[in-house]
């Protein structure tokens, strides 16, 4: 920062606390150990994901239970040098993140990526992704970053004009924060082949009822827009191009619908699927379950056997009530029919390989480096002396010998919507909402001296009780911005607001000189960096252009 420090003590002002609540995050009460609030946006009603909607979270556990995202809390200790974001529960949900954890740790190649829909300026908003997209990159990630273009013109319906001049705008702000070119990858969608090749594979594997189902498309979706989430979906897979590894996908909770498909096609490009299995024959995974219990709880003597026997499950299952197997009739119904057909084989617990989409080749290559001993089926493998991790790691490297891309499945990191600067979430289309990038440095500071707080009506109230520092954007700007990587600083604003010896005058015109001195500094290095952009190895200007 330049100038005076606005982080030094601050003078107490005379003057009316304000506002309406807009959730936001804490900084907690143990030295720099951060809280974690629970709210998102204000005026959200439930739980909505929609990528190209208004989507709002007014509860963030909700995502945790409805769509699996986990919570980042439960990794947080494993993160090597953690950003602040990270620490202060910005960054709030997961997706098998600890794949790129261990990478990180033990200098393996990962990577990570995220993309930009150039539909107008860069705000304080995306600066949440192009820190995660760097700090990735610091950490020895590989770093890839997109201009979405095709799904900017295909959903958004912005000319290519547009579409040049913020695509510029986001670029020159991502490199000004410290993205390094010469160590990353930047793109065009429209202008790379190899994510257009992937993404017509992909799309070999997706169909409209799919997408009906997650997206809402009907009858009067074009077709430009399906073949955008294709595209997407390359994209979040394009790093795993030159040899599979853990990947990591930057977004907010909006954008979750993007992750989970993509997981899914990763899986479907998959050469083979490894399972466990006890039999020949193929059980779901209620039915597996149901099995090993009961191979576990046997044993083959009280049958006079050496061997415990599909019949000898199936007759205990048949004796046994319902109630007590946690199982639906039909499912019960379709083990005992697999099981009695099995007969006397033999139930053993072995990894099987499943042929989804090998090449003949590529079964004969499995078949032949899977040590041990093993029975060959028609459409399945089964090996009795590896384990389900060195399984996993033979099939991946049998596919990608044999032509296959052996992708693992992205993981993915949430961040927090940041709540607009007059309440609710942020919006580029609310210009009082928010601050861009390219804001004046003067008007940066006048936005945030007119933001919506979180205080008491009067400075009395205030004093006496305290104002509510989670429910105030000004104090999430310090959280997600102003306070940059000094945990103190923001304790130290949070303390003195919910201890009411901060006020609210005091507190917006020191975050609002704070803004100004952010912005003109940003500014400075994004005119800096203006030569380093046109270096860069990514087309400026479309050729679609007309």
């Amino acid at each position: 920062m330049t100038g005076d420090d606005p982080r030094e003590e601050p003078r107490k002002f005379e003057d009316e606390a304000s506002g309406t609540a807009a959730d936001a995050v804490a900084v907690g009460d143990e030295g720099a150990t951060p809280l974690r609030a629970d709210g998102g946006a204000a005026g959200a009603d439930d739980v909505a994901l929609d990528p190209w909607g208004s989507s709002t979270v007014s509860d963030y556990r909700k995502l945790f239970d409805e769509f699996g995202i986990e919570e980042f809390d439960d990794v947080l200790d494993e993160v090597p040098h953690p950003h602040y974001l990270m620490r202060r529960g910005v960054i709030f949900g997961q997706r098998d993140y600890r794949s790129v954890i261990r990478a990180l740790q033990n200098d393996e190649p990962a990577a990570v990526l995220s993309g930009f829909m150039p539909t107008g300026d860069p705000h304080i908003g995306h600066k949440l992704v192009f820190d995660e997209i760097i700090w990735h990159q610091q950490q020895g990630a590989e770093a890839h970053a997109l201009i979405a273009d095709l799904e900017a013109n295909a959903a958004r319906g912005l000319s290519w004009e547009e579409i040049d001049e913020h695509a510029r705008s986001y670029l020159l702000s991502l490199l000004a924060l410290g993205f390094d070119p010469e160590d990353g990858d930047l793109y065009r969608q429209s202008e790379n082949r190899e994510v257009q090749d992937l993404a017509f594979d992909l799309g070999a594997e997706a169909n409209f009822s799919e997408f009906q189902a997650i997206y809402g498309f009907d009858g009067e979706t074009d077709v430009s827009h399906m073949q955008s989430v294709v595209t997407q979906m390359a994209d979040i897979l394009y790093p795993q191009l030159d040899e599979p590894k853990p990947t990591v996908i930057p977004v907010g909770p909006d954008q979750d619908p993007h992750v989970r498909l993509a997981r899914d096609l990763a899986e479907r490009m998959r050469f083979f699927k490894v399972s466990k299995a006890y039999a020949s024959f193929e059980l779901e995974a209620d039915e597996r379950e149901l099995v090993a219990e009961f191979y576990e709880r046997l044993d083959p003597a009280e049958f006079d056997d050496e061997q415990l026997r599909c019949v000898h499950v199936a007759e205990t299952l048949e004796e046994t009530p319902l109630a007590e197997l946690g199982v639906g009739a039909s499912t019960l119904e379709s083990v005992l029919t697999k099981l009695n057909e099995g007969g006397m084989e033999p139930l053993r617990p072995r990894t099987r390989f499943s042929d989804r989409r090998a090449t003949e080749d590529a079964f004969d290559a499995l078949i032949d480096a899977v040590e041990g001993e093993k029975r060959v089926y028609e459409n399945h493998v089964d090996a009795f002396e590896i384990d389900r991790a060195e399984a996993e790691e033979l099939a991946r490297e049998i596919e990608v010998e044999n032509g296959g891309y052996g992708f693992q499945p992205p993981s993915s990191i949430y961040h927090r919507f940041m709540t607009g600067l007059t309440g609710g979430k942020m919006s580029s289309s609310i210009p009082a909402s928010h601050i861009s990038l390219l804001d004046d440095p003067e008007d940066g500071y006048d936005k945030v001296k007119s933001a919506t707080t979180g205080g008491r009506e009067t400075a009395e109230e205030q004093r006496e009780k305290g104002g509510k520092a989670d429910e105030c954007p000004v104090y999430e700007l310090y959280a997600y911005l102003l306070a940059g990587d000094d945990d103190e600083f923001a304790k130290r604003v949070y303390d003195e607001c919910v201890g009411g010896e901060r006020l609210c005058g005091d507190c917006k015109e020191q975050a609002a000189q704070l803004m100004k001195e952010f912005l003109e500094e940003h500014q400075q290095k994004r005119a800096e960096v203006e030569e380093l952009l046109e270096e860069a190895d990514i087309e400026l200007e479309s050729p679609r252009r007309r």
